[in-house]
């Protein structure tokens, strides 16, 4: 089972992502937004609250609740190969 590692805010709700596949990835939250809505997602709108993203259990997370798995964001990142 593939586990988020290590997370890093970059900037503009983007995060980079280290996975225990040896894979790194860019997640756009931004982008995660214009495809859905909610009221978890509402509060992570403010770039502030976005920021505060952390890893449980290998998830990324935040502290309104919002849990995003591994799997669903290797799917949705920009991956590519740690060398």
């Amino acid at each position: 089972m593939t586990r988020v590692l290590n997370i890093h805010y970059l900037d503009n709700f983007q995060f980079e992502l280290l996975f225990s596949d040896g894979m790194k990835g860019v997640f756009d939250l931004k982008s995660y937004f214009a495809q859905r809505s909610g009221t978890l997602l509402d509060a992570l709108r403010n770039e502030d609250c976005a920021g505060r993203a952390f890893i449980e259990a290998g998830a990324l997370c935040w502290p309104n609740g919002l849990e995003l798995s591994a799997r669903r964001l290797h799917e949705l990142a920009v991956l590519k190969l740690v060398a």
